[in-house]
């Protein structure tokens, strides 16, 4: 049994929420943890402000990029991120497949453009390690282009690192189990039906190839200057929780911690990579 939208109204305070669930033999837990997810997320998105402002202040260029297996949770972080951030000084990139221009091109050069501009927070849904994971998985590059991306990538990041561009790059760890559940309740929800491709269908069946992959990315792109962090959870709101908890710690912005909200990510979720951690996604 759920609240109707008049006992909703009638309630002014948390106290009689629960007074009323009581009253009428509905079930509170679900609801108490969706209003506590979203009092933290109100409160790291407003230290997202402050982090926002200080990025403009001091013309930082901030890069952050999200990876994962399909439905692993990266738009939907993305999207809470970016949510109350000021539209003029932050950016999602999301490209499509590459024209045949851009095939005959150096294969960073794409990307190179949508890097941020001083004072500029640029969120990445998926990246140029597409060619890392995504690409030879589905056979969209050749062996000699893949092998000339994993000794390129590491030495492209060194000179960003050089040039003072901040890049964090998250990977969305999720299970077996629940990338298939997440499928599922995609093709039966007709508002998220879209998100589901070709490519999707292909990541259960091949899913230890993947894997693979992914463990060649890690152990070749893992770097002192640029390391990856693993976000290890099936839960779409901590990782959202998380995540946002990770930025924020790597930057000592003006009003960190005027929200009085814990601003040091869960260790047990946020993680660097290094090829002892136990993952979920493999």
């Amino acid at each position: 049994m759920n609240f109707t939208a008049i006992q909703l109204l009638e309630a002014k305070s948390r106290k009689e929420l629960i007074e009323i669930a009581r009253k009428n033999n509905i079930s509170v837990d679900g609801i108490l943890d969706k209003l506590k997810y979203e009092m933290e997320l109100a409160k790291l998105q407003s230290e997202l402000v402050n982090l926002q402002q200080w990025v403009k202040k001091k013309k930082k260029r901030v890069c952050v990029i999200f990876e994962g297996r399909d439905a692993a949770g990266k738009g939907g972080s993305i999207k809470r991120f970016k949510e109350h951030l000021n539209p003029r000084y932050s950016r999602v990139v999301a490209l499509t497949r590459p024209t045949e221009v851009e095939k005959g091109q150096w294969y960073f050069r794409r990307y190179v453009k949508e890097l941020p501009n001083p004072g500029e927070m640029v969120f990445f849904d998926r990246s140029w390690y597409n060619r890392a994971v995504v690409e030879p998985v589905m056979g969209f590059c050749t062996e000699n282009q893949y092998d000339k991306f994993m000794i390129q990538v590491p030495e492209f990041e060194h000179l960003l690192y050089e040039d003072n561009v901040t890049i964090i790059k998250f990977w969305f760890s999720i299970s077996k189990k629940e990338q298939k559940n997440r499928f599922d309740a995609r093709m039966k929800n007709p508002l998220k039906r879209w998100k589901f491709s070709p490519v999707d269908m292909k990541g259960q069946e091949l899913w230890e190839r993947y894997t693979h992959y992914k463990e060649q990315m890690f152990s070749k792109t893992h770097t002192n200057f640029c390391p990856w962090t693993i976000v290890k959870t099936n839960n779409k709101r901590e990782a959202r929780l998380e995540s946002i908890r990770h930025v924020l710690s790597q930057f000592n912005y003006d009003g960190k911690g005027d929200s009085k909200i814990q601003l040091l990510p869960d260790p047990n979720v946020i993680m660097r990579y290094h090829r002892s951690v136990i993952q979920i996604d493999i």
